[in-house]
């Protein structure tokens, strides 16, 4: 279960920063989300899509407690973003594109080391291990150093090592991006899974195929705002266009304006 409420972010900006914002730019400080409120539930599949610069890393960074609110709140599993983060940090598993990973440890050694962080006893690790492993089709480069592996294999290490001890609630941030057919569909086919075992799953994409076919609830962020935020079912019976990258083109055209 995820709970934002009433949540914004602002950033102080350099001189440089403010003068590359252009002569019209006032103040000091940049609001890159606008006091939004979301609620994400277990068994079901939140998709948060916008364009460059909305507030969806931003926004899915604050639930991940790698930055804090600037006001407003923010629980996981109930649990406050701000108050007790490393219990969130042991229900919750975040996975990007950006994989970070120790090119010098195996896929091997590097999931066993994220297990130990969470320490996990050998036979969960095992346990959960074995099943990512196959799911992931990874057992034929276990023992590989990380440096030699394709791009689409260090996701796959990527979305072990964030799996690994079995978290409630997972965010995907971009988790396709620049990735080939076939690892993207290794992610498609996990988020399936964390939603048919009744995790709460959020996640953002610009492959709108992915949100129309994965999202059960589904919120629109623009100019750190919410343009929508309810069920897919409602967004389809809304629309006013034929599309969902219509009715997406036309929201963010509307909120250009605003």
């Amino acid at each position: 279960m995820i709970k934002v409420k009433n949540v914004s972010k602002s950033y102080k900006l350099s001189r440089k920063q403010r003068k590359e914002m252009g002569v019209e730019f006032i103040g000091d400080s940049v609001l890159a989300v606008d006091n939004i409120n979301l609620s994400c539930e277990p068994g079901r599949i939140f998709g948060l899509i916008g364009p460059n610069g909305a507030g969806k890393t931003t926004t899915l960074r604050m639930i991940g407690t790698m930055l804090k609110p600037s006001s407003g709140t923010i629980s996981v599993n109930d649990y406050d973003t701000v108050l007790n983060p490393q219990s969130v940090k042991h229900s919750l598993g975040f996975l990007s594109g950006n994989t970070g990973l120790y090119d010098r440890l195996t896929a091997e050694e590097m999931v066993r080391y994220y297990a130990d962080l969470h320490e996990m006893s050998d036979n969960d690790f095992q346990q959960s291990r074995d099943r990512l492993f196959a799911l992931l089709d990874m057992e034929e480069f276990s023992g590989r150093r990380i440096g030699k592996l394709s791009t689409g294999m260090m996701q796959k290490v990527n979305i072990a090592r964030t799996m690994i001890h079995e978290p409630e609630v997972v965010v995907f941030d971009e988790p396709t991006s620049g990735l080939d057919v076939m690892a993207s569909r290794s992610i498609i086919q996990l988020i399936r899974e964390c939603k048919n075992s009744g995790k709460t799953v959020i996640f953002s994409s610009h492959r709108l195929g992915e949100i129309q076919s994965l999202c059960d609830d589904l919120a629109i962020m623009h100019k750190g705002k919410l343009f929508f935020n309810g069920t897919y079912d409602e967004f389809e019976s809304q629309k006013q266009t034929d599309t969902l990258e219509d009715e997406f083109i036309r929201l963010v055209g509307e909120g250009s304006h605003v």
